[in-house]
């Protein structure tokens, strides 16, 4: 659950020309989608939102048994489980033939801030007086690199550009966190950070579609909504994997969404529907996912 994404630096895509019909918002495929899902990144929202609360070991056959629910192999799901390992998120121990795995103090740290996270997201309205926060930083061409780092790690804390080496955001306790990241790369001497309110040049609704793209965040939510909306599965197998995929899916939000406040936004925002309904569904899913895994818990335990 609270893996480590990288930073998603969201794509621009061309506006529809003026008189001309939108094109029609591309269907996600679920078979595609399914067969690029990362089983690592498949474990650890199991280990969150399952193993996490109990805080007890659990065994192999027992996450590959779930992971299987979620269309991943019994070798993949046992490669997840090494390389999670590797990584220092888990530790396993042999008990007779048997193994099983514990979160580390980091992995369970790593999963309890993921949790915070997911389950806060979308929660409240953001109260905004107006203000903005402006840092300027310039990087020259020829360091491609670090210019991506930036970037990269500015769009993640929520940044967006406007134009080359000028970010914004409206959340002003963002500073601290952009002192870290130039102070980090190493760019602290040549940044500059000023806080105010737009001026009277230029507009801007404008500066804000040139800072973030949100038709591509939209739409990203309007699969989220089409995808789950319509879903209602029953029995504790259907239950679980349908509640662990809505986490799943959900995970990637706070990543994705700058999360503005609803000044800046446009008029009914799919981003505010689709948290309605994540936590709707999280709620009402929960309990019998839960109970069925403590059932396989149980039945894995007397056997």
């Amino acid at each position: 659950m609270g893996e480590p994404a990288p930073p998603v630096t969201l794509g621009r895509r061309p506006k529809p020309r003026e008189g001309r019909p939108s094109a029609p918002r591309p269907t996600v495929s679920r078979r595609r989608e399914v067969s690029h899902a990362s089983a690592r990144s498949l474990l650890m929202t199991v280990l969150g939102e399952y193993a996490l609360p109990r805080d007890k070991p659990v065994w192999t056959s027992m996450l590959v048994e779930v992971l299987g629910i979620l269309d991943i192999e019994e070798k993949s799901a046992r490669q997840a489980l090494a390389r999670s390992a590797a990584e220092g998120w888990v530790v396993s121990e042999r008990v007779g033939r048997r193994v099983r795995w514990s979160l580390t103090p980091p992995g369970r740290r790593l999963l309890t801030e993921g949790a915070d996270r997911i389950y806060a997201f979308g929660r409240e309205e953001r109260r905004w007086n107006g203000q903005w926060l402006m840092l300027i930083v310039s990087v020259p061409e020829a360091k491609r690199d670090l210019r991506h780092r930036l970037r990269t790690r500015l769009t993640w804390a929520g940044f967006g550009s406007p134009v080359a080496g000028v970010w914004v955001s409206p959340d002003l306790s963002r500073q601290r966190e952009a002192q870290q990241i130039v102070s980090e790369l190493g760019l602290d001497a040549q940044a500059m950070s000023f806080t105010a309110a737009y001026g009277e040049v230029g507009e801007q609704e404008s500066m804000v579609a040139r800072s973030w793209d949100l038709t591509d965040l939209k739409d990203r939510y309007e699969d989220f909504i089409d995808r789950f909306t319509g879903l209602h599965p029953t029995g504790g197998r259907a239950v679980l994997r349908a509640q662990t995929e809505l986490v799943h899916e959900w995970r990637r939000f706070p990543f994705l969404d700058p999360q503005l406040p609803a000044e800046l936004l446009p008029a009914k925002w799919s981003g505010t529907k689709a948290a309605e309904l994540f936590h709707h569904k999280h709620v009402d899913w929960r309990p019998e996912a839960q109970q069925y895994w403590d059932d396989i818990v149980e039945a894995e335990e007397a056997g």
